[in-house]
């Protein structure tokens, strides 16, 4: 692990951000407990996804299981294609993932595109050998490696499920009634926050690698002949890109370009995924990413997922890695094609029409009394198969016979028998298959990044001092509360103040034990951007009120956490300034 990973571990593990959990039992590799801090800390990226992706552009919001039937995955593709490469040491036993073993120990970066063979190649080329035991492992095999986790669904194995890999398919296999609380109107976005499941097989890197994780994703259903994106609002934001150009190139870097340049040079060739991106570049700036250690990669020819037209990655630089936190892919129609298919409900939307249209329309009516005698229990899935072929090819059907295929066998009919004809109809409208435009957010990924972008260090009244420099509306704290010393009343008022200030909903912590100054530090090391002090001063305003002294304000100090600045304000207006500041209302230069 590198010097930032070890540092910030262990300052995650000792203020409560994370630790890897079941620790008594000697802890599990890719699971990991979220502390107090750190359950907020997601809970409030969480909120701040939710309010950019979910109520400001009027998406709507499920829950799906985490558990889903086999039938899912096997329509979705996961269980045919969810693979990563293994190699197994032979010596210790060790498995280990046979890409990033070439990525740590060559100059290559993106080894995931490559082939097995290649990738058996490069070790063999390159001597490479066991992380664990420093055994070589030239002549081992590198094979796939399904990351699913299966279970059964109730009592013995005839109902085999599986715990999701990913939350889409929870939203893909519900659209035929999503699309009816969308009164079949498109584009409608579905998001959904909640866990998902990869059985790793080299989890590693903190809360970067993991095999249990949160996904915050957005299914955004379009019409691709009609439905364009306001790219107007995002236009003229810069955007850090790294393109596979510049990706091949021997001098490529990234390149600096707005989303309207980025379309007009087609280095972003969908408007749809140049939009996401130039949205959430400024949401990742809102919760504290470092835009100096960030870009947005495109996935090169061998990365692309079968479903994807294109797809962009949102990285940020760790530790001197580029770790993805977002994919951006253009998904097409192909997983609401797939669900279709295998379960023969309709996935489409009616498109109605803003006047009846006469259109001819190629059918079939396919003779049965000839099918039958001719292919027997066949005879239907011919028909069906001749059905499907005229929506798909009607040209098909301009010579004397027709092919089609059933299970792997080919039929072949005469068109006359097809019942093949050419129709007059009038249409109010027409059923149309949505293509999807998807962001996928690893939640954990954003909160070890947010976390080590957060990280500083720098030394007040000649002591070092470490801080998180969290946005306040990502803190999981908002305010510290202390009295200068526990007596003399002061401790009775801060922790008045307190609880008046969570009546006003910010998250408060209390504390009046040891030096304030250790109390200040305890605070900027879990990011706590704001503390504010009872001390004399406030008692003396609050006796001069009890007098009737029409010039008695009760005020406290309120400290900020990166300048350390600190600023009296009265306690009558405190819960508003804080929530003020908290939103980013009010700058504290300002009070």
């Amino acid at each position: 692990m590198s010097e930032e990973g070890a540092r910030l571990t262990e300052l995650a593990k000792r203020r409560g951000f994370f630790l890897q959990s079941s620790g008594a039992y000697g802890g599990v590799a890719g699971f990991y407990t979220y502390g107090p801090q750190g359950a907020t800390l997601k809970d409030n990226l969480e909120n701040a996804w939710r309010d950019r992706y979910v109520t400001r552009e009027g998406h709507m919001e499920i829950s799906a299981p985490d558990v889903m039937p086999e039938a899912v995955f096997e329509a979705s593709g996961h269980l045919d294609g969810f693979d990563d490469m293994i190699v197994e040491c032979p010596e210790c036993g060790a498995s280990h993932r046979a890409d990033h073993v070439v990525e740590d120990n060559t100059s290559i970066e993106e080894a995931e595109s490559f082939s097995t063979d290649r990738i058996a190649e490069i070790i063999e080329e390159n001597d490479l050998v066991c992380p664990d035991c420093g055994t070589e492992l030239a002549d081992q095999p590198v094979e796939d490696f399904n990351l699913m986790f299966e279970t059964n669904i109730g009592p013995g194995s005839s109902s085999p499920g599986y715990l999701r890999p990913e939350t889409a398919q929870g939203i893909f296999v519900e659209f035929p009634q999503l699309s009816e609380y969308a009164r079949n109107q498109l584009p409608f976005g579905v998001a959904q926050i909640g866990k998902a499941y990869r059985n790793e097989i080299s989890p590693r890197k903190g809360l970067i690698r993991v095999r249990e994780f949160t996904q915050a994703e957005l299914e955004h259903f379009i019409d691709p002949e009609e439905d364009e994106p306001p790219i107007a609002r995002v236009e003229d934001v810069t955007l850090p890109l790294y393109s596979v150009e510049q990706q091949q190139a021997d001098d490529g870097d990234i390149q600096e370009v707005t989303v309207r340049e980025a379309l007009e040079e087609g280095i972003l060739a969908d408007e749809w995924v140049a939009f996401y991106l130039g949205l959430s570049k400024g949401w990742y700036e809102r919760i504290g990413v470092d835009m100096d250690r960030f870009r947005f990669r495109q996935h090169l020819p061998g990365e692309l997922a079968h479903y994807a037209a294109d797809c962009w990655d949102a990285e940020s630089e760790l530790a001197g890695d580029w770790v993805e936190i977002t994919g951006f892919a253009y998904r097409g129609d192909y997983d609401l094609k797939k669900h279709a298919a295998h379960s023969e409900e309709e996935f489409t939307v009616f498109k109605q029409y803003d006047e009846p249209v006469t259109v001819e329309r190629p059918t079939v009516d396919p003779d049965m009394s000839v099918l039958g005698p001719e292919f027997g229990g066949d005879a239907g899935a011919v028909a069906e198969a001749l059905e499907e072929l005229v929506e798909r090819e009607p040209d098909a059907f301009e010579d004397t016979e027709v092919t089609v295929e059933v299970d792997g066998d080919t039929y072949t009919v005469d068109t006359e028998t097809a019942g093949y004809s050419v129709e007059e109809v009038t249409e109010s409208g027409e059923h149309i298959r949505p293509h999807v435009v998807e962001p996928s957010f690893g939640v954990g990924r954003l909160v070890y990044t947010v976390l080590a972008h957060a990280y500083e260090e720098d030394e007040v009244d000649d002591e070092q001092r470490t801080y998180l420099s969290l946005p306040p509306e990502i803190a999981p704290t908002t305010v510290g509360v202390f009295p200068l010393m526990d007596k003399d009343g002061l401790g009775e008022r801060a922790r008045e103040l307190a609880e008046e200030l969570r009546g006003a909903g910010l998250e408060v912590t209390y504390d009046d034990s040891g030096a304030i100054g250790r109390r200040y530090r305890r605070q900027d090391e879990v990011g706590t951007p704001f503390c504010v002090t009872v001390d004399y001063e406030t008692q003396e305003g609050n006796e001069t009120q009890d007098a009737a002294d029409a010039d008695g304000t009760e005020t406290v100090t309120v400290r900020e956490r990166d300048t350390t600045t600190q600023k009296r304000v009265a306690v009558d207006d405190l819960a508003e300034t804080l929530v003020a500041l908290r939103d980013g209302d009010l700058s504290f230069d300002d009070l």
